[in-house]
């Protein structure tokens, strides 16, 4: 029965606890442990069945216990302690960013995501992409950098896992009510809750804006479910990344499209926009209608200016995991948008085409980013060499290393995954700095100073309330699953809290090769249960629903689980989330990660575990490749690439249990008289001292803010200066170039070189060029030189510009213009070069920006 009206009922609190609403809705509480403790002190029991979320805690605590607390001398000293200081973080002057570039007073960059993993009672996250999106806010707004976040705010979420009997993955997928989580409705000038209507396929969608408050940053979230929309399209923010028919594109639709237009409503202009994976590439379409609408500007000018502006961050190392659509689903959605761009159906289409012009190859989200963006990266070092290998032909004939895509290694928020122990350890021995600055190494390099019984011991005591933990969560499983009382009796005989523990947690994608530990079960069982060093495996993670081989790894480790010899060694904890991921991070010795190289982005969880004190145990991939040293950790192998994958399972399983049995194990079993593993403790420091400085996001936003929001920043205001001059003057220049550039040639190449050209003698190039309609200003003539490999292959290049000298009509070179260089030869052995045009603009975000360029033959 449907309701004739809805209301919303809110917690009466007594005035003196008033300031409880205004922690609760500032999600800064879920990384405050302060805060959190507060929280708890109210009702423990209430903040575990509230799954840790202040906002249905306070809707749901008793008034009796509210007066009580109001008359509580001590709780109310708490009380004012955490909102005077949630108060001092929000108002601060100091942070990183205002002392830098000076105040803001709206927010400068949009960061677009199709997922958020802030904290648990928010749960529009589904893996890494997200926590790395939440991880980036936090930080944005420990270092106050203005940014506000999109997103879509999912009425159910990503699924929740739970087994059978026989170990297979099956979901279900509970509601969320929107009036009991940290999120508020936007409203308009007059108090109403907002809307946005957007077009699907002639018919309007309204769209209901939300917003959540991550400590100085504001997180704006999309609602569709609302009873003016046509019933078809209520349920778009149901899921996340559900499958099957337009569901995918209608999503990317209301978040692109519908992101910009929420942040025009409420009025926000931000002047740089982050695209956090291609899911949110339409926005770019978006945001050249509205200035073409606005400006009165064509579509390239339009373009223009919002590529200076763009910025996109891949996650993705391989194509299949680019979302892509037909051309038929784009002209069903995009057919009235592309009319008013002023675009045919092909010119459009080609906007997402890695090789345009052709009529089949479906539109690419990716490359609608890529072409709408100044700033491109990957997520590790790797990654962005894998990057460039993917992307190339987007630049034909463009050398791989000069691709214009870069990296920014990922990292995390420190202050989320560390342990409310290990907090108070670096607070006394690193001090404050280390949660404001992490990523200053001097900072970390004070941890040489913790004692190591000290930092053991607190350690141990992570690894006790894991086990803990997991016997409480194995419990729920079976009594959820309808075992007997003798059943779940015996799980607290499963799991040691001295053995050493090794953790493995992440969604089960086959390249992750979850099972390469069972590679050679009957050796696994010798190395865990070796009298005297036992070893055991904590392992958790979701398939994709539709992923059926990664639902068949899940249960290959559950049925090898219940073997005798494994049974209280190996448990697989259900419904992995940021509250099972915390445990494990903060809890386990060794963190294991065995994916394919290089289709590992980058990966986050190996880093949370650093911080924690955890060691890394690792293929050489994502960021690993960049991290990995006998000073962190363990590598698997020394970073091989294999064509055979059979063979490279059989290789990197067999060096995996090398290290465990030589390396590993005898590391953490070596022990004093005092029962203190010194050799472990000193690699805990080691790792600790070179990674944390490194591999957090407060670096990682940093990074963004220098290399890739101020550069775009400041290039975007100079296109947009005096009505958008140059803006219009590079859109004519570079279709004056595309029109003219076949008639480019060089026509003839020379050397003067000495007959024994030694170090210190220079060689002269000479190049004549026939230009066509351009001048020489219009291009780049440069010689391309380095040295000569095996395959005669100019490897490890620079290069040199050339300049002109002038019309050379009646000369060898026949008509053209003649470039000339002179290049000292610094370098002993075999040289190679050649010459290439390039075009050249002052307003051009890099060398390459156009795709053009002219090798000599």
């Amino acid at each position: 029965m449907h309701p004739v009206k809805t209301f919303h009922v809110s917690p009466l609190l007594p005035e003196r606890l008033g300031v409880l609403e205004d922690l609760a809705y500032n999600l800064r509480w879920s990384w405050d442990h302060e805060t959190i403790s507060l929280f708890r002190r109210l009702d423990r029991d209430l903040w575990e069945t509230a799954h840790h979320n202040p906002v249905l805690m306070l809707g749901s605590i008793s008034q009796e216990r509210l007066q009580e607390l109001a008359q509580d001398e001590a709780f109310l000293a708490h009380l004012d302690r955490v909102a005077t200081d949630l108060r001092d973080y929000v108002g601060g002057t100091g942070v990183w960013h205002r002392k830098t570039f000076g105040a803001a007073t709206t927010p400068d960059v949009a960061y677009f995501s199709m997922e958020f993993g802030i904290t648990e009672c928010l749960p529009i996250y589904s893996g890494g992409l997200g926590m790395l999106a939440g991880d980036h806010l936090k930080s944005a707004s420990d270092l106050g950098v203005p940014l506000v976040g999109v997103g879509l705010l999912y009425q159910k979420g990503y699924f929740h896992q739970y087994l059978n009997a026989e170990g297979w993955q099956q979901e279900s997928h509970p509601v969320n009510d929107f009036s009991t989580m940290p999120v508020r409705p936007c409203h308009d000038n007059h108090g109403q809750s907002l809307r946005v209507t957007i077009d699907l396929a002639g018919k309007p969608l309204q769209i209901r804006p939300w917003r959540a408050q991550v400590g100085r940053v504001r997180l704006v979230l999309l609602d569709t479910n609302l009873p003016e929309n046509p019933p078809q399209f209520r349920d778009i923010t149901d899921e996340l990344y559900r499958g099957g028919d337009d569901w995918r594109i209608l999503q990317e639709i209301v978040l692109g499209i519908g992101g910009v237009r929420v942040l025009d409503a409420i009025g926000l202009r931000p002047r740089v926009f982050h695209m956090n994976e291609g899911h949110c590439a339409f926005l770019g379409l978006e945001r050249i209608r509205s200035l073409m609408a606005e400006q009165g500007l064509s579509f390239a000018e339009a373009r223009e200016v919002v590529a200076a502006s763009g910025v996109f961050t891949t996650h993705t190392p391989v194509p299949a995991g680019i979302d892509v659509f037909t051309p038929d689903q784009m002209e069903r959605y995009f057919a009235a948008f592309r009319a008013e761009l002023g675009l045919s159906r092909e010119a459009f289409l080609d906007l997402g085409r890695v090789h345009p012009g052709r009529p089949a190859e479906p539109f690419n989200q990716a490359v609608l980013a890529i072409r709408t963006s100044s700033s491109v990266n990957g997520v590790s070092r790797l990654h962005g060499e894998v990057s460039r290998t993917m992307w190339q032909d987007l630049w034909t004939g463009v050398p791989l290393d000069e691709i214009p895509i870069s990296h920014i290694t990922n990292g995390v928020h420190p202050q989320s995954w560390i342990s409310s122990e290990m907090r108070e350890l670096y607070d006394r021995y690193l001090g404050p700095r280390w949660a404001e600055e992490p990523g200053d190494s001097s900072v970390w390099s004070r941890g040489q100073q913790i004692p190591g019984e000290e930092l053991w011991r607190t350690h141990e005591r992570r690894r006790e309330r894991l086990v803990g933990f997991a016997r409480r969560r194995l419990s729920d499983q079976l009594r959820q699953r309808g075992a007997g009382r003798a059943e779940v009796a015996q799980v607290q005989e499963v799991l040691d809290p001295e053995a050493l523990t090794i953790g493995f947690a992440r969604r089960f994608a086959t390249y992750k090769r979850a099972t390469l530990l069972w590679s050679d079960p009957d050796r696994l069982a010798r190395i865990l249960n070796a009298a005297g060093r036992p070893v055991q495996i904590i392992y958790a993670g979701k398939a994709h629903p539709r992923d059926d081989e990664g639902k068949a790894f899940i249960r290959q480790v559950i049925q090898l689980a219940r073997r005798p010899e494994f049974r209280r060694r190996v448990v697989f904890l259900e419904d992995y989330d940021t509250v099972v991921g915390r445990y494990l991070v903060q809890g386990v010795d060794v963190w294991l990660n065995t994916p394919r190289r290089p289709f590992e982005a980058c990966g986050t969880s190996g880093m949370k575990a650093a911080f924690n004190g955890a060691l890394n145990l690792s293929i050489m991939d994502g960021w690993w490749d960049e991290a990995g040293s006998p000073r962190t950790g363990w590598c698997i192998g020394r970073g091989e690439d294999y064509q055979d994958l059979e063979y490279q399972d059989r290789l990197e399983a067999g060096a995996l249990y090398e290290l465990l049995e030589r390396e590993v194990v005898p590391l953490f079993y070596d022990r004093t008289a005092d029962n203190q593993p010194r050799g472990w403790i000193e690699l805990m420091k080691s790792a600790m001292g070179e990674l944390c400085p490194v591999f957090n996001t407060n670096r990682m936003v940093h990074d963004y803010t220098i290399a890739a929001y101020r550069s775009v920043q400041e290039r975007s205001a100079r296109l947009e200066a005096n009505g958008h001059r140059r803006a219009r003057d590079l859109a004519r220049w570079r279709d004056r170039v595309a029109q003219a550039w076949s008639a480019v040639q060089i026509v003839r190449v020379e050397t003067v070189l000495p007959p024994a050209t030694r170090v210190g003698a220079d060689l002269e190039v000479r190049a004549w060029v026939r230009t066509g309609q351009l001048v020489p200003d219009d291009l780049a003539v440069q010689v391309y030189i380095g040295k000569v490999d095996e395959d005669r292959q100019i490897v490890g290049a620079t290069t040199v510009p050339m300049m002109p000298q002038g019309e050379t009509e009646g000369e060898p070179g026949g008509d053209g213009i003649l470039f000339k260089a002179c290049i000292p030869c610094r370098t002993s052995g075999t040289h190679g070069f050649t010459v290439r045009v390039i075009p050249r603009h002052d307003d051009l975000a890099h060398p390459h920006a156009t795709g053009l360029i002219l090798w000599a033959s």
